[in-house]
């Protein structure tokens, strides 16, 4: 969180509208992202491929008992179409492999809805989660 909190107050400063990539000096894809998170806690798990409309659908069926919209249709496409890296220089220092072991007793542990937090943004994100 240091990193993005330097960054703020560096863009902070600016008075002309620009896009910043926050983004660490380490790069992954959806898979890579959930073997790296898999390795940090200690808990490898096998990734099967299944065609977007059944990932969806799980999707839906999660959402449905976590109330909560676990993802869409286009978050499907934006990951199918490798969106969740991006080809500009580092703007952060951490490595997100390094910040997910130091933080490995305890991540995953919570679930976090999105949808709670958007309805009360004063809410902290685990008041309903525990």
């Amino acid at each position: 969180m240091d990193d993005l909190a330097e960054l703020a107050v560096a863009e902070g400063t600016r008075s002309e509208n620009v896009i910043v990539n926050a983004i660490g000096p380490e790069t992954f894809t959806y898979r890579g992202m959930a073997q790296a998170v898999g390795e940090a806690i200690g808990r490898r798990r096998t990734l099967v491929n299944v065609p977007p409309g059944v990932g969806w659908l799980l999707g839906e069926l999660l959402g449905w008992f976590l109330h909560d919209q676990f993802i869409t249709r286009d978050e499907i496409r934006g990951l199918m179409s490798e969106r969740l890296y991006v080809d500009t220089p580092p703007t952060g220092k951490t490595p997100m492999t390094a910040w997910m072991k130091k933080n490995a007793a305890t991540l995953g542990l919570r679930y976090a809805s999105e949808l709670d937090r958007r309805r009360d943004r004063r809410m902290p994100y685990f008041a309903n989660n525990a």
